[in-house]
């Protein structure tokens, strides 16, 4: 009696599916035979192009990945260091010039503190600017050479799949569970 009723909804039922059915029946000129203009930048696309624009202008080899978002970061970071070696770079030469000037024996040249600070005391506020100079322009090479690095390393992953076949499923271990053990297996598909 159940059956008999299923098997009288089976035509509306297939009624209703048949827009999706009919779609496995397409035209002879199918979607995927067309150029991709969207994608078809990364088929010319070069590693070595991208490294050598982003070391003559930093930032350059992220607008040829398509990375826009990635320029503010890399001129906001050879901005940031830059400044800091202008500005310990300055400090270092004041301290120096008043060090020079506590140190040289001529009493016609007084230094910007006017004595209030020990040659000793002067000579060390001095390297320590001066070491933190060299850092900067350690952290601005730095940033520098990540800023290559990543245009490279885009560059060679431009062409990388990330589709929908990629997943990662996680599930209760049954196998182990039949055994009165708890696990959990992790299974990946390509």
């Amino acid at each position: 009696m159940v059956f008999a009723k299923l098997t009288g909804l089976l035509p509306a039922f297939a009624l209703l599916l048949s827009p999706l059915l009919g779609t496995a029946q397409s035209d002879t000129l199918r979607s995927d035979s067309l150029p991709d203009r969207k994608n078809e930048w990364r088929i010319n696309h070069s590693p070595t192009k991208a490294t050598i624009l982003s070391a003559v202008l930093p930032g350059a080899g992220q607008v040829y990945n398509r990375k826009y978002w990635k320029v503010p970061i890399v001129l906001g970071g050879l901005g940031v260091a830059y400044y800091f070696v202008d500005r310990n770079g300055t400090q270092y030469e004041r301290y120096k010039t008043a060090y020079i000037a506590l140190t040289d024996n001529d009493p016609s040249t007084v230094d910007e503190f006017n004595g209030a600070f020990s040659a000793t005391a002067v000579l060390d506020v001095a390297d320590t600017y001066r070491k933190w100079r060299d850092l900067s322009w350690i952290c601005f090479g730095a940033v520098y050479v990540l800023n290559i690095m990543d245009a490279a390393v885009d560059a060679h992953f431009v062409r990388f799949d990330v589709g929908s076949d990629l997943s990662m499923t996680v599930a209760p271990a049954f196998e182990l569970a039949s055994r009165n053990a708890v696990g959990l297996s992790f299974h990946v598909s390509f």
